[in-house]
């Protein structure tokens, strides 16, 4: 499959998942952060000590889905700016900011495309580039990613990424026998992988007709490379025995100094492999 049909194929799930992730009930709970103006995401939550202070910082956050993180941002402080090629995500992103009496501009843009997102948000330059869980395995090449979020950066200015671990995105995660097994790639490849899933990672009644998708993992060495070529100086980097989900069926709740919901591998498997890291750098 080429890179273009691929993207495409993530665009059209994308787009028809936007409006189930949207709906009340389900994992995202959007009424939630009209209800409460204090409330923030669980995924900004757990690294929220590594943001550090926000007020008065200019962010983007690359690949912003419906944008809960994105208002979590600004309820720290910043003034927030969101980034995603989903027309249908973008519009309940939007709205919930509304609805949340924040001011956040959203922009459609695909990430893959660097001169597209500089092309978007035309002369703005950040302070800080945010990329939650669940962001770096729809992008074909992670060097591109790096020269993006450079290019992004004010001098001085940071990139925070918290995301699944390519070890946990290559190991068979549909095994119910407690088994760690890696079948997937860990290295980044040309040809992505290729799933053809019918449902959704929420609790959801809709029938999806675009049910495949397009997935390119970058092992960690391959990302700390990328953001090193970029121009950035690493700062941080932290591997993490938890993820905001349930990856595996017999993964177990696991709470976090903040409270944060995490899932983490039962007993000893825990120290067997990392299931998601944060990354931080900064331009010098």
């Amino acid at each position: 499959m080429d890179e273009r049909a691929a993207v495409d194929l993530n665009l059209a799930n994308w787009d028809e998942r936007a409006a189930a992730h949207a709906a009340p009930g389900t994992g995202y709970v959007l009424e939630a952060y009209v209800e409460d103006p204090h409330k923030i995401s669980d995924v900004v939550a757990f690294d929220r000590p590594r943001l550090g202070d926000l007020r008065g910082t200019r962010g983007v956050h690359l690949q912003c889905h419906l944008g809960t993180d994105t208002l979590s941002l600004a309820r720290l402080g910043a003034r927030m700016t969101g980034v995603d090629f989903s027309p249908g995500a973008l519009h309940h992103a939007s709205a919930l900011a509304s609805r949340a009496g924040a001011e956040i501009d959203y922009h459609r843009a695909d990430v893959s495309d660097g001169e597209a997102v500089l092309a978007a948000v035309g002369a703005a330059r950040y302070d800080l580039v945010y990329t939650g869980i669940g962001a770096l395995c729809w992008l074909p090449r992670i060097a591109d990613w790096a020269r993006l979020v450079a290019d992004l950066l004010v001098p001085g200015g940071r990139l925070l990424v918290r995301d699944g671990h390519p070890a946990l995105l290559a190991l068979d995660q549909d095994r119910t026998d407690g088994e760690l097994v890696l079948a997937f790639p860990y290295f980044e490849r040309p040809e992505p992988t290729v799933w053809d899933e019918p449902g959704t990672y929420v609790e959801t009644d809709h029938v999806f007709t675009h049910t495949r998708s397009a997935e390119w993992n970058h092992g960690l060495g391959e990302l700390v490379t990328a953001v090193l070529d970029a121009g950035l100086q690493v700062t941080g980097l932290a591997e993490h025995r938890s993820i905001p989900w349930q990856a595996m069926a017999h993964m177990v709740e696991v709470p976090s100094a903040d409270g944060a919901g995490e899932w983490a591998l039962p007993g000893e498997a825990a120290d067997r492999v990392p299931l998601s890291f944060t990354l931080q750098a900064t331009k010098p």
